[in-house]
C-alpha cells in the first residue's frame, strides 16, 4: 500500500499540469493531473471494498 502512495505523490509532483475530464456533454473545472489520480484511485478502492462486502454474504 505505501508504495501504491508513494507512486501516486511521485506522479502527482512530476504531473502538476491542469486537466479537464470531458463525459458527453459534461465537462469538470480543471484539475491537477496527481488530484484527479489520487481521486479516481480511491473511488476505485471504494468500489471495490463495496463490491466484495456485497458478494461476501
Amino acid at each position: 500500500m505505501a508504495l501504491w502512495v508513494v507512486a501516486i505523490a511521485m506522479l502527482a509532483v512530476q504531473n502538476a499540469s491542469a486537466v479537464s475530464v470531458q463525459f458527453l456533454i459534461f465537462a469538470s473545472v480543471p484539475i491537477p493531473l496527481g488530484t484527479l489520480m489520487a481521486f479516481s484511485g480511491a473511488l476505485g478502492l471504494l468500489t471495490g471494498a463495496i463490491a466484495i462486502a456485497i458478494t461476501a454474504k
